[in-house]
């Protein structure tokens, strides 16, 4: 396929470029006599081989050659149609303007039919005997700049009839011309001859394909009625398939049946006859049968209401059509977006949001890229597969993108400037996020901007106080249909804010937190804003597993002790996006989870009060920073611990707890330990007792046992940081030892065998017991140890 890909580019590339070739070494003179003895030759080519290598150039399947078909018969359609307005009468008696499609499962064919303006001989040989010659190109130039819009404009859809047939006939009445077929075997030759049937057709085309062995396929009813539902749905003219159904049918009984019926009777069975019986006699016995009837259906009721104005669609109208595009009839859509561009492309598109996310949306997110957008050009499907259309984070959106204009090569599957697939792209998203910015939005302004006109002479009607309940109530609903939409799409937007640097900023709007103010309900970085301290000029933010978790951590004692919110990320992709953010609206997103984190309120007191407290606990510094030097690369006084004696932070270029524990959890995660992590700053509390305790003795000169208790206590704050415990055996066995410390008990006491009395049992006797009857016993089951008595009969078979 390539090779015949790249054979096929070099011809077109060599015919179509008008190059010269020329030698360059040549004098003027040698020019001269070159020019005077060459002989100049058409370019040779064996017909079917060139034919072979075009269809399967151009198109990739099979089933687009209906798709082709279709079209065609809608130009030919919209040609009488053009031509029908200024002269009425060319249309005779045939006034229906349709196509029909007809299979032949016993011949293996597929008939398509259309009532357009049909083809001469003429146009037979010259459109359909020369390849890329396209009769919708010339009927465009002769009208000179009219204003209709066809979509055939290269002359090779019909070739790829060729893709699932072996043999092609077409027979075709013009008005101008008696009806001819036109009939080629395998693209080699082709044959033109009058039709021995007369006018068959009255006006129109109808190609019939004869199927390939390997495309029989086609010759199905179901496959057939897929693919125009798939490619044609929203063509302008009806499309009926001759479809074939199996019917219940009454019918008389034949003579000898009732006579067969009336001699197996009972002849002794008395009958009362009354003047009933006399008219059921009157009546003839009928019979069910099955047959099987044809009849035309159509298949392409749906109507493409994305070129309708928006003021003529209803609500209603719309959340139909959704349930046509998504295949789903359960659901309506959460909200959607119509709009017309114009400009460098001008396009119509129907945007929707589905309710709910599609369950395997994450399953290869980073793998091969698809959209659930179509691309119509005048409603007939190019495309359903696009990797460029939209940015990975909105793939959930579904709807439909029809132009009268893109420029598209000729086997209408990929466009040819990308720069025009960037430009729609550029205003499809930048409509989604306006769409999604009005579902956020839920100011009072905005509210009133829409009940204006609407509820005024209500609103009136009703106190203050019920006024505003009114719009407390509109406003939580509002709130909580947002909330909604961010349950089933926060992560994608996210997402965004991580990949789409150029919305960046909108999309960081979009997004919702939960926070030190209220765990329960999400929050906004506005509504944050809004709330913060007078002076305040950053947004504080922690991440860690759960929300609970990170409520109760001693980073943020501080910060809430003082009134300052800081905002609660549980989930994984939550510190990526906050890092990509960096601000929101000029005020710096910072986490308090890092070591360089200045509290703030921090004045000349607090400084003055912070350096004294350094001089004095030093030695304690000095000492816990070279007994952890592995580990830690620096020990300082903490300005947000309140009741815990010691916190661990990350530094500044180093993982935070929440980021090394993603890292860790990753299939091909490095084993390389702190290096890999960066060292952690421990911050300790001046004003907890332990701490001082712990100055104290390491000013007497620090014991083994002191030591111990640093590394335990630095240890467990690694636990409640968030981060893991490196060497959690040797935790455990300096836990026991301070443990044993604590009950009194030697820190290094061997561990001795308990001793304990094993009182004797009585013994068993191992022997049958005896009867006083002299009854013999005998153990016929080992395991159980049961004795029974056994007859000399049964001892016999034992």
């Amino acid at each position: 396929m390539h090779t015949k890909q790249k054979a096929f580019g070099l011809l077109l590339l060599f015919m179509l470029s008008g190059v010269q070739v020329m030698t360059q070494d040549l004098t003027e003179e040698q020019k001269k006599l070159l020019e005077q003895s060459q002989e100049t030759h058409e370019f040779q080519a064996e017909t079917g081989r060139l034919m072979d290598i075009l269809i399967n150039s151009l198109y990739t399947q099979k089933e687009i050659f209906l798709r082709e078909l279709i079209s065609n018969a809608a130009d030919a359609l919209d040609k009488i149609r053009f031509l029908s307005v200024k002269n009425p009468e060319i249309l005779g008696d045939k006034t229906e303007l349709a196509i029909r499609i007809e299979i032949n499962t016993e011949e293996k064919t597929v008939s398509v039919t259309d009532s357009g303006i049909g083809m001469s001989k003429n146009d037979l040989i010259s459109n359909l005997g020369t390849i890329a010659k396209s009769g919708t190109t010339q009927f465009i130039e002769a009208i000179k700049g009219g204003n209709v819009n066809l979509i055939g404009q290269f002359g090779v859809g019909f070739y790829s009839c060729f893709l699932a047939g072996q043999k092609v006939t077409v027979a075709s009445k013009n008005t101008d011309d008696d009806q001819y077929i036109w009939e080629s075997q395998a693209a080699h030759s082709f044959a033109v001859s009058k039709d021995p049937r007369g006018n068959t057709l009255g006006r129109g085309t109808q190609v019939t394909i004869h199927l390939k062995q390997d495309a029989v396929e086609f010759a199905e009813e179901s496959t057939i009625k897929e693919l125009i539902k798939k490619y044609s749905e929203f063509i302008n003219f009806p499309i009926y398939l001759k479809v074939t159904r199996e019917v219940s049918k009454q019918v008389e009984e034949e003579p000898e049946q009732q006579q067969d019926q009336q001699e197996n009777t009972d002849d002794d069975e008395v009958k009362v006859k009354d003047d009933d019986d006399d008219a059921d006699t009157n009546k003839k016995a009928t019979k069910t049968i099955k047959e099987k009837v044809s009849e035309w259906v159509q298949i392409n009721e749906n109507k493409a209401i994305w070129l309708r104005p928006k003021e003529e669609i209803s609500d209603d109208d719309y959340k139909k059509f959704y349930k046509v595009l998504s295949k789903n009839s359960g659901e309506d859509p959460f909200n959607w977006v119509h709009f017309k561009a114009e400009g460098e492309v001008e396009f119509t598109s129907l945007i929707y949001v589905p309710k709910r996310a599609p369950s395997d949306m994450f399953d290869n997110y980073y793998g091969k890229q698809t959209t659930n957008l179509k691309l119509y050009v005048r409603r007939v499907l190019i495309s359903e597969e696009f990797e460029d259309i939209l940015p990975r984070y909105l793939s959930f959106v579904k709807g439909v993108i029809d132009s009268d204009e893109l420029p598209l090569n000729v086997n209408r599957e990929t466009l040819q400037q990308l720069k025009m697939l960037k430009v729609i792209s550029r205003k499809i998203v930048k409509k989604i996020l306006e769409l999604f910015q009005d579902a956020a939005s839920y100011d009072d302004e905005d509210e009133e901007d829409t009940e204006e006109g609407e509820e005024d002479d209500n609103m009136a009607e009703t106190t203050p106080e019920e006024q505003q309940r009114l719009k407390d109530e509109k406003r939580k609903k509002k709130i909580d249909e947002y909330n909604e939409f961010w349950k089933e799409y926060g992560k994608n937007i996210k997402l965004g804010v991580i990949e789409d640097s150029s919305n960046r900023q909108k999309l960081a709007e979009l997004t919702r937190w939960y926070s030190s103010k209220n765990a329960t309900e999400l929050t906004s970085f506005d509504d944050y804003i809004e709330r913060a301290k007078p002076g305040q000029d950053s947004i504080y933010y922690l991440a860690g597993e759960n929300k609970e978790q990170l409520l109760a951590s001693p980073i943020i004692q501080g910060l809430l002790k003082k009134g300052y919110e800081v905002l609660l990320l549980e989930d994984p992709v939550d510190e990526f996006t906050f890092q990509h953010l960096n601000e929101y609206k000029q005020k710096k997103l910072v986490n308090v989870g890092k070591g360089d984190f200045k509290q703030p309120e921090d004045n000349d007191e607090q400084r003055k009060k912070q350096k004294a407290l350094k001089k004095v606990f030093q030695p304690l510094t000095d000492w816990w920073r070279k007994l952890l030097s592995e580990t830690v690369d620096s020990v300082i006084i903490s300005q947000r611990l309140i009741d815990d004696p010691i916190i661990v932070v990350s530094s500044e270029s180093g993982y935070s707890a929440n980021m090394e524990r993603i890292s860790k959890a990753q299939a091909y995660s490095s084993k390389a330990g702190s290096q890999q992590f960066g060292k952690k700053i421990v911050e300790i509390n001046p004003n907890h007792q332990a701490i001082q305790e712990l100055l104290q003795r390491v000013k007497d000169d620090p014991d083994q046992e002191t030591e111990e208790m640093a590394k335990v206590l630095y240890e467990a704050a690694l636990v409640n940081s968030g981060y893991s415990i490196p060497n959690p055996e040797k935790f455990a066995s300096r836990f026991y030892k301070l443990f044993n410390s604590a009950l009194g008990i030697d820190r290094d006491a061997p561990v001795k065998e308990f001793e304990v009395e094993i009182e004797e049992e009585p013994e068993t006797s191992s022997e049958p017991p005896q009867s006083d009857d002299g009854t013999k016993w005998e153990k016929v089951n080992t395991d159980d140890a049961k004795w029974e008595t056994v007859s000399n009969d049964k001892r016999d078979d034992l």
